[in-house]
């Protein structure tokens, strides 16, 4: 299969394609009577009063163990949150274990279409994987330090799994190429930085020092990562536009 996407076809989907159907589909709209009769700010009403009455997203629930309650018991003495950090630690376990499973993807398109022209390989692709596992289980060590539970879906770990769901229907589409594929990629990696980057400083803050070093460490190697993917999308969008 070829990594050239574009290419010029009898794409129908612009007005343009039919200009007299297009008039004749906007003279239909004015004809027809609408569902809603309201003004346009009715809509907006509608939607604040059920932001209004929505319940909480989730909850962090408090630490199993007895450790867990005395350190954070601690923490809260002091006038920090620790429930915010525990919070953002859930939601980088449930970003990075999905970031295993979006290389996987990568993967799996990389063996069927190739490289292309990215200049990608399979031991570099492989390698990142093996990475994001070994941060999943980095923090999953971290979150069971604090006393938390590692397998509890709190609000941002809910939230995160919807936010990659678009990711990962883009690398499991047998449609899309490598190159497309590296695009949804580099995305999850420029989050994946910045919430590295979040984390550390998180732990700073509350004072587990040991712990900013790890994500300090684990950040260097998504900068890493970003690095390579943003240089094989490039070269992938230069080369089959040249």
């Amino acid at each position: 299969m070829s990594a050239q996407q574009a290419q010029m076809g009898m794409n129908r989907t612009g007005v343009m394609t039919s200009p007299h159907e297009t008039k004749k589909l906007l003279e239909a709209e004015d004809a027809l009577n609408p569902l809603f009769e309201g003004e346009p700010a009715d809509f907006v009403d509608i939607k604040v009063q059920s932001i209004t009455d929505a319940d909480r997203l989730g909850s962090v629930p408090p630490p199993a163990s007895l450790k867990g309650v005395v350190k954070t018991g601690a923490k809260m003495l002091t006038g920090s949150k620790p429930q915010v950090f525990l919070d953002k630690l859930s939601k980088r376990a449930a970003y990075e274990r999905g970031g295993t499973r979006l290389y996987d993807a990568l993967i799996v398109k990389f063996q069927s279409n190739g490289p292309g022209s990215s200049g990608a390989t399979l031991e570099e692709l492989t390698k990142i994987r093996a990475d994001e596992v070994a941060h999943y289980h980095l923090v999953v060590e971290a979150i069971e330090s604090l006393g938390g539970d590692p397998t509890a879906q709190t609000p941002s770990a809910d939230i995160v799994g919807v936010e990659t769901m678009g990711l990962m229907q883009v690398l499991n589409d047998p449609r899309t190429t490598f190159s497309d594929c590296l695009n949804a990629m580099l995305i999850a990696e420029l989050t994946d930085v910045d919430a590295w980057n979040l984390l550390a400083n998180l732990a700073e803050d509350v004072g587990e020092d040991e712990l900013a070093s790890q994500f300090r460490e684990a950040l260097l190697a998504e900068n890493h990562h970003l690095q390579h993917v943003r240089s094989w999308y490039q070269a992938s969008v230069v080369n089959q536009a040249t």
